[in-house]
């Protein structure tokens, strides 16, 4: 009888590696160990195309084909790959690359950005894309943060901010009020947070907050909020990234380029 099932478990893994490769979908030859380098991909481009991502020449992110073609969806503009957790590369010298997918009906395969990076043994990152889209030049900016994970504490939340809004006019500051607690004091969770920066991670009490970024310069007035339903749930044990993205000078509160705060768990 376990010959049997080991015959039948068999059967199926090598059906499922042969479905992998017609679907066109890619295979990690890598070991997965704690001290391979980790990262995500955010797509932050305001009216960006769609994209893949690639390093050194390999695409390392994708969406899902079922016959076997490039699927014409790659990570949209707000976007993120993997949306939970982080993939794997290697360590070394890494040249990353943006590409509009190549099934797609305008610019095919185009390079939007690009961005030459070191990844170093178990360390986590985080690739943005950031600043306006042009469609003259077909470009968009991109940078790259170390994501500086503390160790699990089920008792509380951990925050950070990273700033992508290039038509900011200042620096800003990112603070959270908890939503539980009559007139409960805001805390500044990040201060004086540049274009193209990160903050550390702090450590935050688990519960649901209503957010604001602010120029230093007005601690009082928000240029970006989010809060009444759209408001956050920081829970414990988890590292969260509130990212600020958009346009600043638009105004409209259902535009899909307005000024935004996204809210990713990291870990």
């Amino acid at each position: 009888m376990k010959k049997i099932q080991l015959l039948f478990t068999a059967a199926l893994l090598m059906t499922f590696i042969y479905s992998c490769k017609k679907n066109g979908l890619q295979v990690i030859d890598q070991s997965i160990e704690s001290s391979t380098p980790q990262i995500k991909y955010f797509n932050f481009g305001v009216n960006a195309p769609s994209v893949n991502f690639y390093a050194n020449g390999v695409k390392v992110s994708a969406a899902l084909s079922a016959t076997g073609v490039e699927s014409t969806n790659g990570v949209s503009s707000g976007g993120v790959y993997p949306v939970s957790n982080y993939s794997l590369l290697t360590a070394g010298a890494t040249a990353f690359e943006a590409k509009i997918p190549s099934t797609a009906v305008a610019d095919a395969n185009l390079t939007i950005a690009s961005f030459n990076g070191t990844l170093e043994n178990s360390k986590f990152y985080t690739l943005y894309l950031c600043g306006i889209y042009s469609t003259a030049t077909k470009k968009t900016d991109a940078f790259i943060v170390e994501d500086k994970l503390p160790a699990p504490d089920y008792n509380t939340a951990y925050v950070r901010f990273v700033n992508t809004v290039s038509n900011a006019t200042a620096n800003m500051d990112l603070y959270a009020q908890n939503t539980a607690v009559a007139a409960s004091p805001e805390l500044l969770l990040a201060n004086n947070v540049a274009y193209k920066s990160a903050s550390n991670f702090v450590a935050v009490p688990v519960g649901t907050y209503n957010l604001f970024a602010r120029y230093p310069s007005a601690p009082t007035v928000n240029v970006i909020a989010r809060n009444g339903t759209s408001s956050v749930a920081f829970a414990g044990g988890k590292v969260y990234t509130i990212g600020s993205r958009g346009d600043i000078t638009v105004t409209s509160a259902t535009a899909t380029n307005r000024p935004q705060l996204d809210n990713t768990a990291n870990r």
